[in-house]
């Protein structure tokens, strides 16, 4: 049974650490705002909510294990609400979303 939960554990967290890399690629990369918060909002709970469920894992069942999911509840209702508030604090500063059509126009 350990070597499963380890195996599981490894999974997740390589899954996790993916999910991160990409997610801080996406932010350099993409060419707006909006996409970049898209790309910040997927790493910040899907990327950190694996990397810490493989660690409760290798944590095992003490209060460490109970701390990392607080910390994965505080992540999972703070991270989408941040995201959506810069996203709606862009739109009424002025800023929109770069769109397909409107670039071929200006090329």
């Amino acid at each position: 049974m350990s070597l499963a939960l380890d195996m599981v554990s490894w999974i997740l967290l390589l899954f996790g650490g993916g999910l991160v890399i990409t997610g801080g690629i996406g932010v350099l990369r993409l060419p707006d705002l909006f996409t970049r918060l898209h790309a910040a909002g997927i790493t910040d709970t899907l990327g950190a909510a694996s990397i810490l469920v493989g660690l409760t894992l290798q944590a095992g069942p003490n209060l460490i294990a109970v701390k990392l999911l607080l910390i994965l509840a505080f992540l999972l209702f703070t991270s989408p609400v941040a995201s959506h508030a810069l996203a709606k604090a862009a739109l009424r500063g002025g800023l929109r979303p770069e769109l397909q059509d409107e670039k071929e126009s200006r090329d």
